[in-house]
């Protein structure tokens, strides 16, 4: 099934945002399955929209530094994988990544529209969830404690 257009503006900004050198328009349409000249008018489509991507056809195209994506929302499934990696990077003990993986969760609480209780309760409980009401298993079998 195609990407909805919207959804492919964003993969665009995700995907230039991930890159560490200019990203040509062919390499963007493998990525998602377009073709090059729909590349182009979503790039352009960006830019008007002043989003800041400097480049142009053939050369390859990047994001300015420190632009921010608006609020991305999540499937439920998504969210409960963010919560679960947030509370096992939490018990790394490194004040700066557990504060960071409170923020995230926090971001993340306010943008899932469909249980956004279940993800608070599955991020919060001492027992790690990967759905509402199934702990995720160790591999001795055992729920993990904390």
């Amino acid at each position: 099934m195609p990407l909805r257009r919207a959804d492919r503006l964003f993969d665009i900004i995700r995907i230039l945002r991930a890159a560490s050198q200019p990203v040509t328009a062919a390499a963007i349409a493998d990525e998602l399955e377009v073709t090059v000249r729909t590349v182009y008018r979503d790039v352009a489509t960006l830019q008007a929209r002043r989003i800041p991507i400097e480049g142009a056809a053939g050369v390859g195209y990047v994001l300015r530094r420190g632009y921010e994506l608006p609020p991305l929302m999540f499937t439920e499934d998504e969210a409960e994988a963010i919560a679960v990696g947030v509370r096992l990077l939490a018990r790394t003990g490194d004040p700066g990544l557990q504060k960071a993986a409170k923020s995230v969760l926090s971001k993340v609480t306010l943008v899932v529209p469909d249980n956004p209780t279940c993800l608070r309760r599955s991020a919060t409980r001492s027992a790690l969830r990967a759905r509402c009401g199934s702990p995720i298993r160790t591999a001795t079998g055992a729920a993990p404690s904390g």
